[in-house]
This record gives C-alpha cells, sequence and structure tokens, in this order.
C-alpha cells in the first residue's frame, strides 16, 4: 500500500513538472551570494584560488545538485523520515563526546575518512524538520496546553546542551533561536516566551559561575569594553571596526585591502570576511549583499505563506530564519554590536558542512515551494510501501 494511497494519487506531479516548478530566481540569488564569496576568498589569499576559493567551489557544485535533489523529493518523504533525521543527528552529536575531532580548542568535528562532518549543522536542518513535523499533528488547541511544550523542549535542549559542551556558544544559541522561532509559528502562547525570557535572565549569574569557559567570559568583557586589553582579547573586534571605517563609501579596490592583506584582521576568511568585502568595496559593497540576503529572506517567507500544509510552512519559516540569524549574528559581531561568537556568514565564508547543511535547507524550501498546494492530514498514519 502506498504511502496516503488514495490522497497522493491526485497529487502526483512528474519530474519534469517538479524542475518546472523550482524557484530558479532563488538559485540565481543564492549562486550570486556564493559568488561573491568566492572572489572575497580568492582576495583573501592574495590572489590565488588556492587554498579557500577553490575548495569552496568544488563543495558548492554538488551542494546545489543535493539542494535540486531534495527540492524535487515528496514532501511527505520528509515528514514521514523527519523524526528519524533527528535522531540520526543527535547520535553524531553524542559520537563527538566519544571520538571528535579537536581543532582550534574545540571539539566539534567527527572524521568520517572521506571528510570530517560537524554534527552540530546537520542537527540545525533535523531540528527544523523534527519539530515542524511535531507541531503539524497538534490541533490549535493542543498547542496551547502546557504538557504540548514538554516534548519540543526536549527536542531542542538535548542537542543544544551537547553543542555547548564541544564548546560551541554560537550554534547553541541559533538552535535555541531557531526553535523558539518555529513554536511562535506554531502559535504558542507569548507568556511563555515572556516566562522563558526571565528564566534566561534570571540564570546569568549561575550561567556565568558554573557555565562559560574563560575564554567566553573574555569575549563578553571585551564586547562591553574592547579598549581593556587592544592587543589581547579585543584585538580582533577593535582591528574589525578599523577595516569597516576605512573602506569609506566605496571601498580601497578588490585585494587592496590594508588590513587584511596586511594580516591585521584575523580569520578573514570565515569569521570576518564581510569586514573584508566592506574595507575593499565600502559601504555600498556591504548593502550590496546585504541586498541580496534580504531578497532571499523575503523569498523564503514568501514560500512559507504560500504553502498549504503547516509542516512545509513551518519548514521554510524554520530554514529562513536559521539562514537570518546567521547573518544577523556575524554581521553584528564584526560590528561590535555582539559579543564575537563563531558564526560563519552563509555561503560567503569558508566552510564545508555549514554550507552543504544550508543548501540542504534550502532545498527543503524548495521542496515546499514545489508541493506547496499538497495537503498532508494532521493525522497521519504511513503504511508500508
Amino acid at each position: 500500500m502506498a504511502l496516503y494511497s488514495n490522497f497522493s494519487r491526485r497529487h502526483e506531479m512528474t519530474l519534469w513538472q517538479k524542475l518546472g516548478e523550482l524557484n530558479w530566481l532563488l538559485l540565481l540569488l543564492l549562486v550570486g551570494v556564493a559568488t561573491i564569496g568566492f572572489g572575497m576568498l580568492y582576495s583573501a589569499a592574495s590572489g590565488s584560488w588556492d587554498p579557500w576559493a577553490s575548495r569552496q567551489i568544488l563543495r558548492f557544485v554538488p551542494g546545489v545538485l543535493l539542494m535540486l535533489l531534495v527540492a524535487v523529493i515528496d514532501i511527505r518523504f520528509w515528514i514521514r523520515y523527519a523524526y528519524l533525521g533527528y535522531f540520526a543527528a543527535l547520535a553524531l552529536l553524542a559520537a563527538v563526546e566519544i571520538m571528535g575531532v579537536v581543532g582550534m580548542g574545540a571539539r566539534r568535528w567527527v572524521d568520517l575518512g572521506v571528510f570530517q562532518l560537524q554534527p552540530s549543522e546537520v542537527m540545525k536542518v533535523a531540528l527544523v524538520l523534527a519539530l515542524a513535523r511535531y507541531y503539524h499533528g497538534l490541533t490549535k488547541e493542543d498547542v496551547v496546553r502546557l504538557r504540548s511544550l514538554i516534548p519540543p523542549a526536549v527536542l531542542i535542549l538535548l542537542p543544544a546542551l551537547l553543542v555547548v559542551r564541544q564548546p560551541d556558544l554560537g550554534t547553541a544559541v541559533l538552535l535555541l533561536a531557531t526553535g523558539a522561532a518555529i513554536m511562535f509559528a506554531a502559535g504558542v502562547r507569548m507568556w511563555i516566551f515572556g516566562a522563558a525570557l526571565v528564566a534566561v535572565l534570571a540564570a546569568i549569574p549561575m550561567v556565568w559561575r558554573l557555565a562559560l569557559h574563560g575564554y567566553q567570559k573574555e569575549r563578553v568583557l571585551t564586547f562591553i569594553n574592547p579598549e581593556r586589553d587592544p592587543l589581547g582579547a579585543g584585538y580582533h573586534i577593535t582591528q574589525s571596526k578599523i577595516a569597516l571605517g576605512s573602506g569609506g563609501m566605496f571601498g580601497k579596490g578588490f585585494m587592496q585591502g590594508t588590513q587584511s592583506h596586511l594580516s591585521f584582521l584575523p580569520e578573514k576568511q570565515t569569521d570576518f570576511i564581510f569586514t573584508m568585502l566592506a574595507e575593499e568595496f565600502g559601504m555600498v559593497g556591504g548593502l550590496v549583499l546585504i541586498g541580496l540576503y534580504v531578497f532571499i529572506i523575503a523569498y523564503g517567507i514568501a514560500i512559507a505563506v504560500r504553502a498549504r500544509s503547516h509542516f512545509g510552512r513551518l519548514v521554510a519559516i524554520g530554514v529562513i530564519t536559521t539562514f537570518f540569524l546567521y547573518v544577523f549574528i556575524n554581521m553584528a559581531m564584526v560590528m561590535g554590536l555582539i559579543p564575537v561568537v563563531g558564526v560563519p556568514l552563509p555561503l560567503v565564508s569558508y566552510g564545508g558542512t555549514s554550507m552543504m547543511s544550508l543548501l540542504i535547507g534550502f532545498g527543503l524550501i524548495m521542496c515546499v515551494s514545489v508541493h506547496r498546494d499538497v495537503v498532508i492530514p494532521r493525522n497521519i498514519r504511513f503504511a508500508a510501501d
């Protein structure tokens, strides 16, 4: 018996029909942002494709193909295996504790032989699917009941706690914020979020004493007063602000940035790549990139609004929220508006797993768009194929 046998036959689409329904403009916007990233990585290596730009391109091409594959797979496949994907990602996070690879003082990767996988990036997508699956099965009355908050709270807190242990506070915050956004979109009452905020504020002293590492405390203190240690903990953000300001309106020109090319700017290929772009292309260049991000976010919201299935809406909202948080946190960090955390600029910063997880996420958004008219029953019963 086929999955949703009677219902699905009314909505079968051929592969060619699905390809025709793909959001090619969204794909073009993503390629545009990634191309800017290739150029900045080329500049970061002082006019060389190696070691960053060439590897980024080699990852992006199969990533786009994977994104398109995800997009044409029936959306009911993703709701069917949402929990399985979540627990697989959770197992990978647990494996980091046992056999994780240490890099730059943190244990965040699992060595799979062919490549190193960062499970926390996989969890960002898996958590969205699992929460969307959970809330899809609830009625409006069930959503507002207090007992209905327990399963999603567990789904969010388990991976967040494992990620904090790596330690990776930035990704943990992303998981919590994305989970909160999906719960809000699902209809959880505002007073719940208010109570959670009060609890978080009340827990800050205990978290400061017991949970934060020394370098994390330094980042917070440096954020409050960057001049307290300009050659130590405050060096990164001080140099970032100098580079941002020196770019002016139109920048110093491609590969002409002094702060980055004279090695004053740290981690220019990852966390501080927006700073390098603003120094070389000025405020105009920065606004162009921000504009592309705004179009992508607006496109994702529009797809969420048009989806008929609750699952599809929540998946699109969850993925686009994660994307927005990537952009906001990275840019706010390099401008000194929030403490420095290890969050890359999406599709621009150098990084393999983060790029692949984002492209898979956008594949899910495209999948929601392709299957926007498919209505998935709330009380789902999966039969064996």
